[in-house]
């Protein structure tokens, strides 16, 4: 072969090779978010975030249909995508700061948080206690003293079991008050959605949720915050007028920091494609709007960056968890 040929050839070969690249990295053609809880709680908000502003952008052309995988807080979701979809680059799936502290303690079974491939983190939220609007306590000490004088009395429902992250609020609470907090009366339920539902009906007491999810039932007259587990009181004016923990005397504060992973065998440029469409969406004045009436606070990180923030937060909920007895 001549060589204006070979050159033609590695030409065409480049060209071939560019267009599967293009090809690869494509809107994907049936995007799909599992909320890996019930309708209704901080996976379906944030399922239910990216929907809308991703076609607000114009960055998908056709809806992203949200579907719901409960079971474990987010471990049969976890499993399913890892063990069955590993490579499907149009399954995103929502995570939150629960997700993590879950995976610092085995609870997602063989897979750790190296299984997947972090995308984005897309807004914080944070922890807080919820009543009913006519509930007898009226602040955090008022639930503390009921807790003292018998915790067996209080019903309090958490999303997860023992070591979730709303058993982690309670049960800081609890140190903080010289309780074991293994002497609290748990109900396990399955997200924000459950919680509140539980909380509403009278099955429970008390609420261990976040602010997000609470924010539509206080607003609606049904629920109050005893406490935020933020730093200072948040500046929103719903919620101005709700106390932190920190101000009432008890020194806990808890993000709930929320967002999207992929299956481990999403190639790197469908996964690039997903990145670069984040921070997109992550820069925009639009995107913020909708993140705020979601009552969701920034906190934007995706790639590498997120990656790293991930396994320190589940080394950091290791310790954690050590803490409590739940890991040995």
């Amino acid at each position: 072969m001549d060589l204006s040929l070979r050159n033609l050839a590695l030409a065409a070969g480049c060209m071939l090779f560019a267009g599967q690249l293009l090809a690869a990295s494509a809107e994907p053609k049936r995007p799909e978010c599992i909320a890996p809880a019930s309708p209704g709680g901080g996976f379906d908000l944030t399922c239910k975030l990216a929907q809308s502003a991703l076609i607000n952008e114009k960055i998908l052309t056709k809806p992203m249909r949200v579907t719901y995988m409960p079971g474990g807080v987010g471990a049969v979701a976890y499993n399913a995508v890892v063990a069955q979809r590993p490579a499907d680059a149009g399954t995103l799936v929502a995570w939150s700061s629960g997700s993590l502290l879950n995976l610092a303690q085995g609870k997602f079974g063989r897979f750790d948080e190296n299984a997947v491939r972090w995308l984005a983190a897309v807004g914080t939220s944070y922890g807080a206690i919820a009543v009913k609007s006519d509930s007898p306590y009226k602040t955090l000490d008022d639930l503390v003293q009921a807790l003292k004088k018998d915790p067996s009395k209080v019903v309090i429902g958490s999303g997860g079991t023992v070591g979730s992250q709303d058993w982690m609020q309670t049960a800081l609470i609890a140190k903080a008050a010289g309780i074991n907090p293994r002497d609290l009366r748990y109900v396990a339920l399955e997200g924000g959605g459950e919680i509140a539902t539980a909380l509403l009906g009278g099955h429970i007491q008390v609420g261990s949720t976040d602010i997000s999810d609470s924010m539509p039932h206080i607003q609606a007259g049904d629920m109050r915050l005893l406490a935020v587990f933020s730093a200072q009181r948040l500046d929103e004016p719903e919620m101005k007028d709700i106390p932190t923990a920190k101000e009432q005397g008890y020194d806990i504060v808890w993000p709930v920091v929320r967002g999207f992973y992929l299956g481990p065998k999403v190639s790197d440029a469908e996964y690039a494609w997903w990145k670069d469409a984040f921070d997109k969406l992550l820069a925009s004045e639009n995107f913020a709007k909708l993140r705020d009436q979601r009552e969701l606070f920034p906190f934007a990180m995706t790639g590498p960056e997120l990656d790293t923030y991930v396994k320190q937060q589940v080394a950091d909920y290791k310790t954690l968890a050590k803490e409590f007895g739940l890991i040995q």
